[in-house]
């Protein structure tokens, strides 16, 4: 299979180089080929993507960001006119709609191909507590893929389908994602709707997604989030680690910390400052989905069928979910005043000028090692990622190298959840990461060019960039030395000017093409826009749309925005709006 990003692949549709069909057909096919990898419990089929595919108008390609992609859906998710098992066969039923998140992506033009294997109702960070068999590691079959949401994962990471939804409660969104080598972004609880999801722990059920891009990633947080979070104007600056000494496990224990220990560094060489901060706070808040009252809250949703059903309960599942019947009203109310206490803490410590960052994971197992002693191997898996749904925090996990073996590496990136928005590109500043994967940077006859404004996708003259064959390669900032003005032109155009003092980060979109065709567009700029060089927030020099400084007579000062997109959206302009970066 081909390891599509959704802009790749669409590229593809719009030079009629592939279609939607012949991309679900290949998913088809190579699906029934790794089989016995135990990633689907809904099988893709033909016959049931076929409907989508004749909804299809390819005149509607460039309004509908999504149009002809194809999903992946946990299986605790309802897709119209399919079993939702949550990997129990005993508690199927078939959907009779989608559930919200789906229904917004197929308006979007996307295809839901299949359900997806998870840790029964969605309780394990292992991948292997499920009737519908282990799924297996996308890169190195022995090891789990991580829980629940281990399906998902490993669909992606083995380039099945461009993005897969997951559900993320303790960690189910993030853990596979690390162990999968793939982006896994958590929003804060509310921001996407869990209608239509069947519940693990209500208050603190999250949907999730996981891609082979940061940009997807941020795209499908834009189609799906329905909670206004406003916007923050200040970017992180300092970086938080914790300060103890880190639980490293497994046969890659040492290769893991190695790994992390130069993620760090490589986060302070970009100019980050590192400070380490006590993770006993986070670890309080890490023991309480399982030790605390939230487990009775895992009860209180599926307690009656796991009582009617004993049966049809995977063993460990039931074990963990009949601990929950125990509490206590009062252990209840005690836990979650204590909580309040601990979400204040983060607050003030998670400010608005830093950023938090942990492994995702302390290192993998062997699924055989796993399934003897599953419940100590779960809470190992979970050290990092428990305490974030509890804390109203949204995360995002992203790849940060390999270790032995060609095993991925991964680290987590949380916010307050109101702070959501910052996540994705301070993971790509921070940690070098290119908002897709296919740009090639250094090419003697390729060069990177940044663009600010109406070149930007989906804008008046982004088709400029098309007719020269110029290849997106993701959303990247400024380093903080630049004011970003609303010229006086039709249409509005935005001027980037550089000045040592009173600078912010900007937005912009780098885009690769060849020097001939840097030359065509050069030679299209008109005073007072000029090409020159720009500096990148990680220290690269691009060339890039800049205004000629002192010649900006009636421009407006658009800085606090962040980039012209945003902008465009906050002074309610629809054009833009409609036009949501495919």
């Amino acid at each position: 299979m081909n390891a599509w990003t959704i802009p790749n692949l669409l590229r593809m549709y719009r030079s009629g180089r592939l279609s939607p069909r012949e991309v679900c057909k290949e998913i088809v096919e190579e699906s029934q080929r790794l089989r016995d990898w135990n990633i689907w419990i809904q099988l893709p089929s033909m016959t049931t993507i076929e409907p989508y595919l004749e909804q299809l108008n390819r005149d509607e390609m460039n309004s509908k960001p999504l149009w002809g992609v194809p999903f992946a859906v946990k299986d605790n998710i309802d897709i119209a006119d399919m079993p939702t098992t949550a990997a129990c066969p005993n508690f199927a039923y078939t959907a009779e709609q989608h559930a919200r998140v789906v229904a917004l992506l197929v308006e979007n033009g996307a295809i839901p191909i299949g359900k997806t294997n998870l840790d029964q109702f969605a309780t394990g960070l292992v991948g292997i507590r499920s009737p519908y068999g282990e799924t297996h590691n996308a890169w190195q079959s022995a090891l789990i893929s991580g829980g629940s949401s281990s399906g998902s994962a490993v669909a992606v990471g083995m380039g099945l389908v461009p993005f897969a939804l997951g559900t993320d409660t303790a960690g189910s969104g993030r853990v596979p994602a690390a162990l999968n080598g793939v982006v896994g972004y958590k929003p804060p609880i509310g921001a996407w709707s869990t209608s239509g999801v069947v519940p693990a722990c209500k208050s603190l059920d999250c949907v999730s997604v996981f891609t082979r891009s940061l940009y997807d990633a941020q795209l499908i947080d834009r189609l799906l989030c329905e909670q206004p979070l406003g916007f923050t104007q200040v970017r992180p600056t300092v970086v938080l680690v914790p300060r103890e000494p880190l639980d490293w496990f497994g046969p890659y224990a040492s290769a893991f910390q190695q790994a992390w220990e130069r993620t760090v560094d490589a986060v302070a060489a970009q100019g980050f400052v590192v400070r380490e901060i006590d993770l006993a706070p986070f670890d309080e808040a890490t023991n309480m989905p399982y030790d605390g009252p939230w487990i009775a809250e895992r009860w209180a949703s599926i307690g009656n069928f796991v009582t009617r059903h004993p049966d049809g309960i995977w063993p460990v599942t039931k074990e963990i979910l009949s601990s929950g019947q125990k509490a206590l009203a009062s252990e209840v109310f005690r836990a979650i005043h204590r909580l309040e206490e601990l979400r204040r803490w983060v607050r003030d410590v998670v400010n608005e000028s830093a950023i938090l960052m942990m492994p995702t994971v302390g290192g993998t197992y062997s699924r055989d090692v796993v399934r003897e002693d599953p419940i100590a191997k779960n809470r190992e898996l979970g050290r990092y990622t428990h305490h974030c749904n509890l804390l109203d925090l949204a995360a995002i996990a992203v790849p940060a190298g390999q270790v032995e073996d060609g095993i991925p590496f991964g680290v987590t990136l949380f916010v307050p959840g109101e702070r959501a928005e910052v996540l994705v590109q301070t993971a790509s500043s921070m940690l070098s990461i290119n908002m897709n994967d296919d740009c090639c940077y250094g090419r003697e006859d390729k060069v990177a060019v940044a663009v600010c404004g109406q070149h930007m996708r989906g804008l008046a003259l982004n088709y400029q960039l098309e007719d020269l064959q110029a290849k997106y390669c993701g959303s990247v900032y400024t380093a903080p030395r630049y004011r970003l003005y609303a010229l006086n032109t039709e249409p509005v155009r935005p001027g980037l000017v550089r000045q040592e003092t009173d600078g912010v980060p900007i937005e912009m979109e780098l885009w690769e093409m060849s020097v001939a065709g840097l030359g065509a567009l050069t030679a299209s700029v008109r005073y007072p826009l000029a090409m020159g060089s720009i500096e990148l927030a990680d220290g690269r020099l691009v060339t890039g749309f800049t205004c000629v400084s002192g010649q900006i007579p009636d421009a407006i000062d658009i800085s606090y925005c962040g980039g012209f997109r945003r902008w465009l959206e906050l002074k309610g302009n629809t054009s833009a709006k409609d036009n949501i970066e495919v």
